[in-house]
């Protein structure tokens, strides 16, 4: 009885280790970093269908960020898209009033990718039509 006492206890010990180390695996720094920004006023968010163009379906929000971009001022912006298979990604372009665009991509849902955060930035960002930065 005592031998599967004990037996039991370091099963539980290990299991809880395992668990702990996993965690400190499982941050994502740019996750991390999206979470702990500083939040710039919204221009919305858009949420496309399989195979809506950005520059379509979200006229009024690229407006948006022209116009910060043009003001010198900060602004946020919330995309999601489905991939070819379906699943949700998310990204978010930060303008920030030094005119630069960064861009999140939360690409957790999608079980085709690393199923990580990604980060890109631009300086002289010429997405007006369409956002991007060369990654």
């Amino acid at each position: 009885m005592a031998a599967v006492s004990m037996r039991a206890r370091l099963v539980a010990v290990t299991l809880t280790s395992l668990l702990v180390a996993g965690c400190g695996m499982l941050n994502d720094p740019v996750k991390e970093r999206w979470e702990s920004r500083t939040e710039f006023s919204r221009c919305g968010e858009v949420s496309l269908d399989q195979g809506e163009e950005m520059r379509k379906q979200a006229a009024r929000e690229i407006a948006c960020l022209q116009r910060a971009l043009k003001n010198g001022e900060s602004a946020e912006l919330k995309v999601a898209y489905p991939t070819v298979e379906g699943d949700p990604i998310r990204e978010y372009y930060r303008l920030t009033p030094q005119g630069r665009l960064e861009v999140y991509t939360d690409s957790t849902d999608d079980q085709y990718s690393d199923q990580k955060w990604s980060f890109a930035e631009c300086y002289t960002p010429e997405w007006l039509a369409e956002i991007s930065c060369d990654r």
